[in-house]
């Protein structure tokens, strides 16, 4: 029984990732073809005509006769739908960002896939202030003594578990940050930080005001990258961390826009 758990797990987490891969490449493009994705991904027309046929009932694409096509420009991906992918190069991130972390220090978190693994790496160590808007890193803290947790109130987004609007704002107003993780969807010199939601943008805009240092946590499909809402532009940055297979053209222009840029090795 505990043979098939696996084998179960195994296919379960094989199909997400294909189906994350095809619902970027249509974000990306704004339609793939049944061929194009079959050969791209290696496996069986049937097999991608499922993906599609999935992907079309939850909303997250539409089905065309021979393919599909984005439900709406620049689609987001659910925070579910992204915590499996590059889970190696976020945990290696989430590892080069908490050793910028001294002890006492009051710490913003966004929302995001690598801003939770920030804050679970934070439990671990010394005592922190962490200030966030994100839900589920709220849950994660919550627990532990050594964590003092101050949440934002505000509007939630069930894409990502966080709470935007005026009163987040508000809210951040209030407090001063010595150091804020922005979890983004996109960070490039010409665009800066961007997002997909507005009013997620205008929050996040909030964490990068009020603190001292603002760190960019992105892996490198995020890199070079221009989503629909910006956050900040990229004089706002003062450090990013991706891994080394950020495009490096990319990254060269924002180290000359006068970034730190550290790499997370390990990914």
């Amino acid at each position: 029984m505990t043979e098939r758990r696996a084998e179960a797990e195994t296919v379960r987490r094989t199909r997400s990732e294909r189906h994350l891969r095809i619902l970027e490449h249509v974000s990306e493009r704004g339609a793939a073809h049944v061929l194009d994705l079959s050969a791209w991904l290696d496996v069986s027309q049937a097999t991608v005509r499922r993906d599609l046929r999935f992907l079309s009932e939850q909303g997250l694409l539409r089905r065309t006769h021979g393919g599909g096509v984005a439900a709406d420009a620049g689609v987001e991906l659910p925070l579910l739908r992204k915590a499996d992918r590059l889970r190696a190069q976020k945990h290696a991130i989430a590892r080069t960002a908490v050793r910028l972390v001294p002890e006492g220090a009051a710490v913003g978190l966004t929302g995001g896939t690598t801003t939770l693994e920030i804050a679970r790496l934070l439990t671990a160590r010394v005592p922190v202030t962490i200030v966030t808007n994100a839900i589920n890193v709220a849950a994660e803290v919550a627990s532990h003594p050594q964590v003092r947790l101050i949440m934002t109130g505000g509007h939630a987004r069930s894409q990502t578990y966080e709470l935007v609007g005026p009163g987040a704002e508000r809210a951040l107003r209030e407090h001063h940050m010595d150091i804020a993780f922005l979890g983004v969807d996109g960070v490039s010199a010409a665009h800066g930080c961007t997002t997909h939601d507005p009013l997620e943008a205008a929050t996040n805009a909030a964490f990068a005001d009020r603190s001292s240092q603002v760190v960019v946590v992105a892996d490198h499909s995020k890199v070079g990258r221009a989503t629909l809402a910006r956050i900040c532009p990229i004089a706002t940055v003062t450090s990013l961390i991706t891994d080394p297979a950020a495009d490096a053209d990319e990254v060269a222009r924002i180290c000359a826009a006068g970034v730190r840029v550290e790499w997370a090795e390990d990914a």
